[in-house]
């Protein structure tokens, strides 16, 4: 039943589940991120991993880390209820070009929000509009959904 309605709704399924992978692939490269600067700046949040490279500390707040932390902590709230609700919306046969708009910005938005938090830290309002757009977007899939099938 699900490869039938898959095959009725390629486009949408297509470009969602390319795009759900590029952002479970940008969840992994946060945690490479975290990894980097505890590695770069020695320091760990257990003895025993501190032990591993030689004059390594444990830091519970470095700002480097911390901020890279919160990042892959927002994507991790965020980008799972997304893939959850667009595997519903998706469901009520949306029109492809809207889809393929909606699913692209969410991610660019996610892509927007890690970078501004992260990597290249800009002042607000930058990330906040990159956390509003995905949102809203979340929301908007969400209500649809739940009209359509009311």
């Amino acid at each position: 039943m699900m490869a039938e309605f898959m095959r009725g709704h390629d486009e949408n399924f297509r470009v969602f589940a390319w795009w759900s992978v590029v952002l479970v692939l940008k969840i992994f490269g946060s945690v490479g991120l975290v990894g980097f600067w505890r590695h770069y700046k020695k320091i760990f949040l257990s003895p025993e991993d501190a032990k591993f490279i030689k004059g390594s500390k444990v830091v519970y707040d470095d700002p480097d880390v911390e901020r890279c932390r919160r990042a892959h902590l927002n994507d991790l709230e965020n980008i799972l209820p997304w893939a959850i609700s667009t595997a519903f919306w998706l469901t009520t046969s949306p029109d492809p070009s809207t889809a393929a708009f909606l699913i692209k910005t969410f991610a660019i938005s996610r892509f927007i929000h890690t970078i501004v938090y992260a990597v290249v830290v800009v002042r607000q309002p930058a990330r906040f509009l990159a956390f509003m757009v995905g949102l809203l977007i979340t929301i908007y899939q969400c209500l649809a959904t739940a009209y359509y099938y009311s």
